[in-house]
């Protein structure tokens, strides 16, 4: 997939039991279904940048599959299917054919759809009758099992995209073994959309399986440009746990203030003062989120391996000479080997490190990214309506939690009637001590996600006494108003 710059690809025959999400390396991710590991089995991968546009994934049997993605508005959904062979009986092919008519159904008649399958058929060279669902550029005669492939796109009003383009017969035949060229695996896409792709082949000399080859489609996304939404720069609060920040963030809030160690009683005030002298002492983030990539274990010798080889590449696309090219070869092999001694003296250190308190903080960060690497949808981009359809608009999803909070609100539940005449009890409440809120700054946890006024708790433990001062003073202001 990488060599070959492909984004997204369905798998089958895949012979993994069970239903899961795993990476695979290079930031590719499979997401797969199957119940035997010696038959049948199918899965989609893709490339890192679209894992987090997965929004729902549905795996009916192990032979189809679907994963509907979320590409700058535009739905698309990718099924991977595996029909049975020419031999097997006609009810196992009946309930094949069935799946995927469900899968079909269930989805929206606005959304695109691009089907990759091994149907095991061969819909034949020429399309004659059959003009609106095929182009003539198929391979051989059609059997029983091409002509189910041909009705499935009639009923769905699809396009079997292989036979558009006039290729080389060694570039339509998707399968070879005994002599025997044949093509069995097909993409289909809606007919309206086949004017989104400019191309489809077979990859002639990849190894990926011994007797099937690898179809390839491009297909463009006609897609609505969104307005960019603005980015939200954010505070570098946690540079406040090295002491000598906190010194500076102390003594520059002192200057703020007019040299004066209490702060004031307004609370807007002061907290302006806070946001703004932590932005000028701490810096801002980029507001640009990070990539998930597994970079922990680097060091130097991986960064200047890295860099040297960048040069080398850059050199040969100049200059395609031998001597460069074997220069580059080198210099990515070496690059392999530093990644790999990194890699395993990392570890050693982890393993090393595991009985003590930053050991176990390093396991639990691993286990979080296996935890995330095995979830299906990383993040919940988008809700649906009561008939299942993905709500993409700003309107159509307010409209949504609205009918939502509406419902769930005036619902006839069964609750505790309130007890009505009680006795209401006169009584001086205590002040809020200053131990009071020292005891509970001590409690509090640093590292959390601040709050609407984008301070956080390590501000006030970093001002020690004189935020002691100050937050008994505010919590006694709220207990008076």
């Amino acid at each position: 997939m990488e060599r070959r710059k492909v984004d997204i690809l369905c798998v089958q025959e895949t012979r993994w039991k069970g239903s899961k999400a795993r990476s695979i390396g290079a930031g590719f991710k499979l997401f797969y279904y199957g119940v035997d590991s010696k038959r049948n089995g199918v899965g989609v991968v893709l490339k890192e940048e679209f894992v987090r546009n997965v929004l729902e994934v549905k795996r009916v049997s192990d032979r189809v599959m679907s994963l509907k993605l979320e590409i700058e508005g535009v739905m698309l959904n990718v099924v991977s299917g595996y029909a049975p062979q020419v031999g097997c009986e006609l009810e196992e092919k009946e309930r094949f054919w069935s799946e995927l008519d469900e899968v079909m159904e269930s989805i929206p008649t606005g959304e695109r759809v691009v089907i990759g399958a091994d149907f095991n058929g061969h819909v034949g060279e020429g399309n004659t009758g059959d003009e609106e669902v095929m182009g003539k550029f198929g391979v051989k005669e059609r059997n029983l099992e091409g002509q189910m492939v041909v009705d499935f796109a009639k009923r769905m009003d699809m396009g079997v995209v292989n036979t558009y383009f006039q290729k080389r017969e060694e570039h339509r035949v998707t399968y070879k073994s005994g002599g025997r060229s044949t093509q069995v695996d097909y993409i289909l896409c809606r007919r309206g959309n086949l004017k989104e792709i400019s191309d489809c082949k077979v990859v002639v000399g990849e190894s990926v399986a011994r007797q099937h080859r690898m179809v390839v489609c491009r297909m463009t996304l006609m897609v609505c440009k969104k307005k960019r939404s603005e980015i939200e720069k954010k505070t570098k609060w946690w540079k406040l746990k090295k002491e000598e920040c906190c010194e500076e963030f102390r003594q520059k809030l002192r200057q703020a203030l007019g040299g004066q160690v209490v702060l004031p009683d307004d609370w807007e005030t002061t907290a302006e003062v806070i946001r703004e002298t932590g932005r000028k002492v701490l810096g801002v983030s980029s507001g640009r989120r990070k990539e998930d990539k597994e970079t922990w274990w680097w060091n130097e010798e991986v960064q200047d391996s890295i860099q040297r080889k960048r040069l080398a590449k850059k050199k040969w696309d100049m200059d395609r000479t031998e001597e460069n090219r074997q220069e580059y070869k080198e210099l990515q092999r070496r690059v392999k080997r530093e990644v790999s001694k990194a890699k395993q003296k990392a570890y050693d250190e982890l393993y090393t490190r595991l009985d003590t308190r930053e050991g176990q903080k390093d396991l639990y960060r691993l286990a979080r990214q296996r935890d995330r690497d095995g979830k299906d949808v990383q993040q919940v981009r988008v809700i649906k309506d009561r008939d299942g359809r993905v709500l993409t608009s700003e309107e159509s999803v307010q409209r949504r939690w609205k009918e939502y909070f509406e419902e769930l609100m005036n619902e006839e539940n069964e609750r505790e009637k309130r007890v009505e005449g009680v006795n209401s009890v006169e009584q001086k409440v205590d002040k809020i001590r200053k131990d009071e809120v020292r005891k509970a700054l001590k409690r509090m946890k640093s590292g959390k996600a601040v709050g609407p006024d984008d301070i956080p708790v390590e501000v006030w433990k970093c001002l020690g006494e004189a935020a002691v001062e100050f937050l008994a003073s505010l919590f006694q202001q709220g207990f008076r108003e």
